[in-house]
């Protein structure tokens, strides 16, 4: 089976395969590749990153709870202000890479359909 889970709160044993989907699934919203896009340049409160990101403080709140829960990012409280920063130096190879495939796979990326099959409806 292999490592622990990276997000449960009692971990599993989860195959590599099931873990490296779940580091996908933790980048898999676009609100929280843009707050991992302004923290590379550096350290930012919660305050910026709302401010940058555009959307409620709450809203932000839940991506930056999913971002350090899965271990892209680590907070640290600074008296009343909460400051947020890129806790693994892959972070920004990650990024770099998705970008990559965007550019040289000629869009084709615009028309995917994500299907997620329930196995308990369709088992094999």
């Amino acid at each position: 089976m292999g490592r622990p889970a990276i997000i449960e709160l009692t971990p599993t044993p989860l195959t590599d395969d099931e873990l490296v989907a779940r580091i996908y699934r933790g980048l898999g919203d676009a609100t929280r590749i843009r707050i991992l896009k302004f923290l590379l340049d550096g350290p930012r409160s919660q305050k910026e990153i709302v401010k940058e990101v555009g959307l409620s403080q709450g809203r932000v709140s839940q991506h930056l709870s999913c971002l350090v829960w899965c271990g892209y990012l680590e907070s640290e409280r600074l008296g009343r202000i909460v400051e947020y920063k890129i806790a693994n130096g892959r972070v920004a190879a990650l990024l770099d890479l998705g970008t990559g495939f965007l550019n040289t796979s000629g869009g084709d990326i615009g028309t995917c359909r994500i299907v997620v099959e329930d196995e308990t409806t369709n088992p094999e």
